[in-house]
């Protein structure tokens, strides 16, 4: 189980959607690039089967954990994780539902 002192750890902020690309290596994921405000960043998500359209995503406000260590994922340099949800219709991004500014904590 985890602790409010391991939740606390982690960095969640606002992003919006800037760019979205199939993965070379993958066809489940998506490379997305994303703007905090000041930064960019890329994250590969497997949401592609829940979001076929792509450009659907672009420009929408999304939460991104950002301080997670890089990792790469078939190939690919994945600089965070954007939170969804899942049920049985598939994936669905997690965002705010109003225009908050890029880059602002969520806690």
């Amino acid at each position: 189980m985890a602790t409010i002192e391991d939740f606390k750890k982690l960095e969640f902020k606002v992003a919006q959607i800037k760019e979205v690309t199939e993965h070379p290596n993958a066809d489940r994921l998506y490379v997305i690039k994303v703007s905090l405000g000041e930064t960019e960043r890329q994250v590969v998500a497997g949401i592609r089967a829940a979001y076929p359209e792509k450009e659907k995503l672009v420009g929408r406000r999304v939460v991104v954990i950002t301080n997670l260590e890089p990792a790469v994922i078939r190939g690919v340099e994945s600089q965070g994780m954007i939170f969804a949800a899942s049920d049985e219709l598939g994936a669905s991004v997690v965002g705010p539902d109003r225009e908050v500014a890029l880059g602002s904590i969520v806690k």
